[in-house]
């Protein structure tokens, strides 16, 4: 239905792309520092658009296959592609925040899922953990590698908690288009599947449940929710690439300097 390319990006694309990916880090931040019991979720997205349509870019996500928002926010057991609205957080809410741009022909992706006021100990393990997968598997996006490296890496480490992986969502390339090749799921064989090439820019998105695997779609026809309800946590970065180590052009330091010795 949607065709989606491949490329090898050049140096001067990387760095376009690095300024999408800083504007979604950046935006990410500006919403953490007003993540908190009574705001409206839709409060978030103003403020989102906002800061992109500020920094010279315009909002990747709305209207993207019909997408009616800047941002895809989605709390507790949905797992990604919540539209925001009236909804106010809770205390003891995770919110899953994904955020895209588009600015001279290049996208950035990036997501985090914060706790709103005190969340129990057991679902903020789910989110430490889950961020924990995305920073291990990027230690396999180098050349050589295989999509199975990355994706094994996420798939273990999570299950060993007895965490289940979802399987109809994946990463993905990224670039002149959103979503391009190669797909980037979070489970697999190490040593298996696409070797990886230098220049090549992908998302890594761990998207992890606290139950069962398995998913639904919400009426809605966007919002994805865990089929027991249970909790989800979604992490993305932006990665490129490279020979000898990958250049990571999101990032979660603007958010974590937000949120301090709260972040998870």
């Amino acid at each position: 239905m949607f065709n989606k390319q491949m490329s090898v990006k050049s140096a001067e694309e990387i760095e376009l792309m690095r300024e999408n990916a800083i504007i979604v880090s950046k935006t990410l931040a500006e919403v953490a520092k007003v993540i908190q019991p009574g705001i409206k979720t839709i409060m978030l997205d103003q403020i989102a658009e906002e800061f992109i349509l500020g920094e010279g870019a315009i909002p990747g996500f709305k209207g993207y296959r019909g997408f009616p928002a800047t941002l895809c926010i989605s709390i507790n057991e949905e797992v990604v592609h919540g539209i925001p609205g009236d909804r106010v957080l809770k205390n003891g809410d995770i919110v899953s925040i994904d955020c895209g741009c588009l600015k001279n022909g290049y996208y950035g992706d990036s997501a985090y899922t914060f706790t709103v006021g005190e969340v129990s100990a057991e679902v903020k393990n789910l989110l430490t953990r889950t961020k924990a997968s995305l920073f291990k598997a990027l230690d396999f996006a180098v050349a050589g590698r295989r999509v199975g490296d990355i994706s094994g890496t996420v798939q273990e480490y999570v299950e060993s908690f007895g965490y289940s992986v979802v399987r109809e969502l994946v990463g993905h390339g990224i670039g002149s288009q959103l979503h391009e090749k190669p797909d980037i799921p979070n489970y697999g064989k190490r040593g298996s599947g696409m070797k990886l090439a230098a220049g090549l820019t992908i998302c890594i998105e761990p998207m992890i449940n606290m139950g069962v695997k398995s998913v639904v779609q919400e009426p809605d026809k966007w919002t994805i929710r865990t089929a027991d309800r249970m909790p989800s946590a979604h992490f993305e970065l932006t990665v490129v690439v490279q020979k000898e180590k990958p250049d990571i052009l999101s990032t979660f330091r603007y958010i974590e300097e937000v949120l301090g010795s709260s972040s998870i």
